[in-house]
């Protein structure tokens, strides 16, 4: 395995090495070789042309990582993480130290099996379904539920609006939801749970995720695990630091789910949903289980109910940060950073091998770069995050440590978790970072990658929002920090194997068909591309302007329904004026920088630290931290956000006796006065500004 999964990832400089093979690397690497070339001729920022990384190779590539499951404060996840400390500590960079805490986690119960029954008429046990007793969703409510069952999809909201519309009635029943459908399986949980459900499995049906083994997919009894808390973290100290020397509150997160939940198989999904009988479903919702006709139930044949158990213990565990950082020479109080999540509750090549691996390179390569005289304006931290499994635990819990200081000390933060699962580039991130795709296109004259996109269809087809189970999303949800997570991914055909013990490297570059190392290079180059400008240009390439254009969207829809928000007393002009406030306080901020001496330091100095302080901004202080920690109006989850709003206002439309003016008010309030004190702090001193209206 070790010669089929060796990976270079390297910045190449001949003509032969020019003509990359087809494929998604090439407009990248082609991309970077460019800006390589620019940057030897402005100063060599790369003065050793024949740099090479291996990926898989070292001690602390794809292979070792992977090599067995990693839980976090297991043998194998301690021994991992004494080797990628060691992997730092041979880097000789500037500072290399780990941070433990103490974290609340939560795994199966040796003692007593979660269990799944079907009961007859009579409540009596008829039947033991069997269930693979290391797959759970870890901080799943504990405890039993018995009902009937009911299918609902992907268990999205307008799933749940279905069922509502057609009289189908979730009250105590098991919810049986298919994997994917874009929400994560905290999303479902707590769906199934709002609409009144007693219990929820979560299956992976064929239709999404290939189950034919011979031909790369999973086998029929194989289920896909993953934590089902609404939020990220330690639960059981939402908003404070699990740092050993806290005192931890008496409160648990509001994220935890109330229902019991478990992964299934696809052959127990289709033992449960071929006996339902009820409504048809919509033609949409058709899956791929043999043998199952598409019917909703919640009825169950021969007056059969389902009885489900969950089984799962709190546990103490010890968990270890692992940093390693270059100074930057002019501004070090600066910081890009990269990270990776380590722990895996299976093999991991995807969940954590490939992410750790680039990271550790990317780490190695810098590191050689500066010996070799490259000299970085600002500093570079490499993190080695633990308990990411389990809604990442680790990075969470650093960023409420140091939540006062990190606006002012965090430039951007790049994920590069589960970084490689096909061959199509996609992009989770923060709307101040596209400038950061403003590049030209290898093989396009005169278009950037951005235009490109939007040329071939858009550029949503590429870069997306942040989500809840990103790895860079509480860096900007929570912390208001500018962060990214890339990946090469499948558009058609799924990687089947995440979150589950067949997630091997072998079975990856079986997967993308021997490309996994010309892939590896391309976005470890990419990634390498985007820290180089953040840590050398004088002012920080970063889209100032980019939330007047989001905000300018919402503010069409608002003007689509002035009329009658006028005539209940809602007047939208509020948030018009604090969007033209904002806009015009960027642009302002634009210009100066644009007519400016960059070179001087002072000067650079004073715009990066107000450039910085932009995400920031919109970080809502009208709304508890440790109620609602993702306080980002834009990015963030809570009646306060703009997506929030945007749902209740649509409400007027589709279901206007929904509609609450007392809450919508409230909404109007606080998104507006986040928006508008954005836009205050973005003018500066406050002789500079006029709120008048």
């Amino acid at each position: 395995m070790g010669g089929a999964l060796r990976m270079e990832m390297r910045f190449v400089t001949s003509e032969a090495e020019e003509e990359m093979e087809a494929g998604p690397s090439s407009d990248i690497t082609a991309l970077v070789l460019r800006r390589y070339r620019g940057y030897r001729r402005a100063g060599a920022l790369f003065p050793d042309p024949d740099l090479v990384l291996v990926l898989t190779r070292s001690v602390c590539g794809l292979s070792r990582v992977s090599r067995a499951s990693h839980p976090p404060g297991s043998v194998e996840g301690t021994s991992l993480a004494s080797e990628i400390l060691r992997c730092f500590t041979q880097l000789h960079m500037d500072h290399t130290w780990t941070e433990s805490l103490f974290a609340t986690l939560q795994f199966p119960d040796r003692s007593v099996r979660s269990s799944l029954w079907l009961l007859d008429s009579a409540g009596l046990i008829s039947e033991k379904i069997p269930l693979n007793p290391s797959d759970f969703c870890p901080y799943s409510a504990t405890g039993s539920t018995m009902g009937g069952v009911v299918y609902a999809n992907y268990g999205r909201p307008e799933d749940f609006n279905w069922l509502k519309s057609v009289g189908v009635s979730l009250i105590g029943s098991v919810v049986v939801m298919r994997v994917g459908g874009g929400v994560s399986f905290a999303e479902k949980v707590w769906l199934a749970e709002r609409n009144g459900a007693g219990g929820a499995l979560i299956y992976p049906d064929p239709a999404d995720l290939p189950q034919d083994p011979r031909r790369l997919g999973l086998n029929t009894h194989t289920a896909v695990s993953e934590h089902v808390h609404l939020g990220s973290g330690d639960p059981f100290t939402p908003g404070f630091p699990s740092f050993n020397h806290t005192q931890f509150p008496p409160i648990q997160s509001s994220g935890l789910p109330l229902i019991p939940a478990l992964p299934i198989s696809a052959t127990v999904a289709a033992k449960l949903l071929s006996q339902l009988s009820g409504a048809s479903c919509p033609p949409s919702w058709r899956g791929r289980l043999p043998y199952v006709r598409c019917v909703v139930g919640p009825e169950f044949s021969s007056g059969r109910r389902v009885k489900m158990s969950v089984h799962n213990v709190m546990t103490p565990v010890l968990l270890n940060n692992i940093f390693s950082s270059l100074e930057g020479r002019v501004e070090p109080d600066q910081y890009i950073i990269l990270g990776a999540q380590r722990d895996s509750l299976g093999p991991g090549a995807v969940k954590s091998g490939v992410g750790t691996a680039i990271l550790m390179e990317l780490a190695r390569t810098f590191s050689t770069m500066v010996k070799n005289g490259f000299s970085p304006r600002r500093s570079l931290l490499f993190v080695s995050w633990d308990a990411g499994e389990f809604g990442n635990v680790g990075a969470t819990e650093w960023l409420e440590g140091y939540l006062s200081m990190l606006h002012l000390k965090a430039v951007a933060y790049f994920s590069l978790d589960q970084a490689i699962m096909g061959n199509c580039l996609s992009v989770s991130l923060s709307d101040c970072l596209c400038f950061l795709f403003q590049v030209e296109h290898p093989k396009h004259a005169g278009q950037t990658i951005y235009s490109q996109a939007e040329i071939e269809g858009g550029s949503w087809r590429i870069m997306k929002p942040l989500y809840l189970n990103s790895g860079a999303y509480s860096f900007t949800a929570f912390a208001g920090v500018p962060a990214m997570e890339l990946r090469f991914t499948e558009v058609t055909r799924a990687y089947p194997f995440i979150n589950t013990p067949l997630d091997s490297a072998s079975r990856l570059q079986e997967v993308l068909g021997g490309r996994l190392g010309v892939t590896g290079r391309s976005l470890g180059e990419l990634v390498g591309e985007m820290v180089l400008r953040l840590a050398h240009d004088h002012i920080l390439p970063l889209r100032i302007t980019s939330y007047a254009q989001t905000v300018l969207q919402f503010s069409a829809q608002l003007n689509k329904h002035s009329a009658e928000l006028q005539s209940r007393g809602l007047s939208p002009q509020w948030v018009f004026s604090a969007r033209g406030d904002y806009s015009r306080a960027a642009q302002t901020l634009q210009r100066a920088i644009d007519y400016s001496d960059l070179h001087d330091p002072t000067t650079a100095r004073f715009y990066n630290t107000r450039i910085m302080k932009v995400e920031y901004y919109f970080l809502s202080q009208y709304v508890s931290m440790v109620e609602t920690p993702f306080r980002h109006v834009i990015h963030g989850r809570g009646n306060h956000t703009l997506s929030a709003l945007t749902e209740h206002l649509a409400l007027l439309t589709s279901d206007p006796a929904r509609f609450d003016e007392t809450r919508f008010r409230r909404q109007l309030a606080l998104f507006t006065w986040t928006l508008q004190g954005a836009a205050n702090a973005l003018n500066g001193d406050v002789w500079s500004i006029h709120n008048t209206h």
